[in-house]
This record gives C-alpha cells, sequence and structure tokens, in this order.
C-alpha cells in the first residue's frame, strides 16, 4: 500500500515557477534576476537534442563523486523515450530503473531541471514520491550538479507554495 502524494502538485507548481525564472532569464538574456530582494545570477540550463543526450547527462551526473557518496544505492538509470507529451516519469521494476522523457513533437521535457526531477526520483525512494525526503534530494542534487543558487530558489519557491 502506497502513501498518500499530497503534495505532488504544490510540487510541480513550484518547479514550474522556477523553469519560468530560467526562460525569462534566457529570453532577456540576462541570467541575473531579483528573487524576493536578492539578486541571484542562474546558471545556465542543460538542454538536450535527443534520448541519447539525455543518458549521457543521467549517466554523468549519476558519476559524480559527491552523488555517488551522498546516495551510495543510487545505482544505474536508463533513459527512454516516452510517447505522451504531458509528463516525464520514473519507473523501477525487476529489470532496473528508468525515465521516460517525451521526445518528437514536444521538447519541454528536455532540460536539465526536469531531468534532475527524475533523477532525484531515483536516488530517493522513500514514499510519498513528492514528500519531504523527495523534495530535500532534488535541492541537494541541483545545488551539487547546477548550483546552490539553484537550490537556493528550489527551496524557496517550494516555501512559498506550502511545500514542506
Amino acid at each position: 500500500m502506497s502513501v498518500r502524494d499530497t503534495q505532488r502538485a504544490k510540487v510541480y507548481a513550484a518547479e514550474e515557477f522556477v523553469r519560468t525564472l530560467f526562460d525569462r532569464a534566457a529570453e532577456h538574456g540576462n541570467r541575473m534576476i531579483d528573487f524576493f530582494g536578492t539578486q541571484l545570477t542562474l546558471p545556465p540550463e542543460g538542454r538536450f537534442a535527443s534520448m541519447q543526450s539525455v543518458q549521457r547527462y543521467v549517466d554523468d551526473v549519476l558519476g559524480m563523486a559527491v552523488v555517488r557518496e551522498s546516495w551510495p544505492d543510487g545505482g544505474p538509470l536508463a533513459v527512454r523515450a516516452r510517447r505522451g507529451v504531458a509528463a516525464a516519469h520514473y519507473e523501477r521494476d525487476d529489470d532496473g530503473a528508468a525515465i521516460a522523457v517525451p521526445e518528437g513533437r514536444t521538447t519541454w521535457a528536455l532540460r536539465e531541471l526536469v531531468v534532475l526531477h527524475e533523477i532525484a526520483h531515483h536516488l530517493c525512494i522513500d514514499e510519498p514520491p513528492h514528500g519531504p525526503e523527495f523534495v530535500a534530494t532534488l535541492c541537494q542534487l541541483a545545488g551539487v550538479v547546477m548550483g546552490p543558487e539553484v537550490a537556493h530558489v528550489l527551496r524557496v519557491v517550494y516555501a512559498k507554495e506550502g511545500v514542506r
């Protein structure tokens, strides 16, 4: 019996807001933002052109020494294309673990923040899927991979959305 994922919608709303911050910074060609009264410089966000490039990124992230030390049970993670365009998702079964990412008609999921979200599911198997442990894992992972500014932005936006 799985635990009810009560904050899933709040997590998704917070992450959509963060992705919009990154999109606007990129559109304006200025990565410096005023974030709730603090000046921050956002790092560039990786974008991917193919499932192969997503797989290379996932392998690189999971191969980082700090990631292996922080999450020693992470193990390999496959990447596959998903037919639907509405969501990316994480799956684990007896054959291993994979993330399924939409490709083709849509590119919204072929970005670093979405892929890190799915990697965080791989590293945090606690229930519920978008609970406090998952949120802490994603913030820590984003900080390690993208930088402390991203971890800070995620934490603040999660808090503003009421995410624990």
